[in-house]
């Protein structure tokens, strides 16, 4: 099932990150696309149509899905940083 609140979360911190926490989201995301780029699900590994990276078990696009504080992997490559409630409180406190 799809996480929409983590998908518009990913893809708000990936191109218009708050600057609170710009620093956190530039950090683990490059930790994530590491492990990511260590994956047998890469999509790098795999033949596919689509041109961006992407993962080929949920089928997240990497940059989005790794600059998303409140997500994790699906298959526990890596762990959120933020619980969806902190993540809730923190875009309240920002967005006001």
């Amino acid at each position: 099932m799809i996480n929409f609140s983590q998908v518009y979360e990913g893809w708000r911190n990936k191109l218009i990150p708050p600057s609170e926490i710009k620093d956190l989201i530039k950090k683990t995301s490059e930790e994530r696309l590491n492990i990511c780029a260590q994956c047998k699900h890469h999509s790098k590994n795999h033949k596919t149509v689509r041109p961006d990276d992407h993962c080929t078990y949920c089928g997240c696009t990497l940059s989005a899905k790794t600059s998303c504080l409140s997500c994790k992997c699906p298959i526990n490559k890596w762990l959120e940083k933020l619980t969806p409630e902190q993540e809730e409180q923190f875009k309240t406190e920002i967005d006001g």
